[in-house]
């Protein structure tokens, strides 16, 4: 069985390929832990500088993968929920996603992520965990958890954003694109999909000239700033509420929904209220690289 997180290395600069294209590279633990180990790889090499995110096929990450409700993740069920049993799954750093979001965050080298289609849910808080996010203008980000069957996790929703925005897209859940991401500076830049590549790769060049040991102390200032506004308590928090959220009577009927009638039912119960998302009209969703032969 192949990888679904796939390390490349070009010289000073390392590749991270989310790769289930054909479940638009949505989150299982099997995925994590190769980005785990492709990450880990990547900051113990001495002439890595440069980390890119990317995805494979026609998304970035739509989120979470709950075809199955969450059975695949041992220790998240919402069947006989068990509170203490969630809370140990999901801020225990032995087990939880978000140390492998936070890898991201945490190592010392330059992680861009490169985001292109749906960037969803969980997919989008792992691109925020990235230090720079560039995307498409086309792609769509959001947090349709919001509205039910989750919380913020990362927080980086939050820390991105001023108050005012922060708390619009966490009430409504909608979505952006990746152009209007980058006008509110949930992002750094977008440009057109065809671009997409050549950008990025620009841009990890002209970090890549800069010593390794400067990248690291500018990066390193940074978070460290962002961690004294309290950003570890806020990723405390975040993932027990999302767990919370998942078993309301609400959260519950989400699961039945895609459990019983498939996936694609449970979104559109989900999202055809409010015209978003899959629900969206064709000019208000990502375009396809598959069919634009990129």
């Amino acid at each position: 069985m192949g990888k679904d997180a796939l390390y490349s290395k070009s010289g000073t600069i390392a590749t991270i390929t989310l790769n289930r294209p054909d479940k638009y590279n949505t989150l299982r633990p099997s995925l994590l832990a190769d980005l785990e180990d492709a990450l880990r790889e990547a900051n113990t090499d001495g002439d890595v500088k440069v980390i890119i995110l990317e995805g494979a096929g026609d998304a970035f990450c739509a989120g979470f993968d709950f075809s199955d409700g969450l059975e695949h993740f041992e220790g998240i069920i919402e069947r006989d929920y068990d509170p203490g049993t969630d809370v140990d799954m999901v801020i225990n750093p032995y087990k939880s996603y978000m140390s492998q979001f936070m890898g991201l965050w945490r190592g010392l080298k330059p992680t861009i992520a490169k985001v292109h289609g749906y960037c969803m849910g969980g997919g989008s808080e792992m691109a925020l965990c990235a230090d720079l996010v560039v995307a498409s203008d086309d792609a769509r980000i959001g947090t349709p958890y919001a509205r039910v069957w989750g919380c913020h996790l990362s927080g980086m929703w939050v820390y991105r954003l001023g108050l005012a925005k922060a708390k619009y897209y966490a009430l409504t859940g909608e979505s952006v694109s990746g152009e209007e991401a980058a006008k509110i500076e949930l992002i750094n830049q977008s440009v057109p999909l065809e671009e997409l590549d050549q950008t990025v790769q620009a841009l990890a060049e002209k970090l890549a000239r800069i010593p390794s040991t400067q990248l690291m102390a500018m990066k390193l200032i940074v978070n460290q700033a962002y961690d004294n506004m309290g950003l570890q308590t806020t990723q405390t928090m975040g993932p027990i509420l999302d767990g919370i959220m998942r078993n309301t009577p609400e959260g519950r009927e989400f699961v039945r929904i895609a459990k019983d009638e498939g996936v694609k039912a449970a979104v559109i119960s989900r999202d055809a209220p409010f015209g978003d998302y899959s629900q969206a009209s064709k000019d208000r969703q990502p375009r396809k690289k598959s069919e634009l032969g990129l």
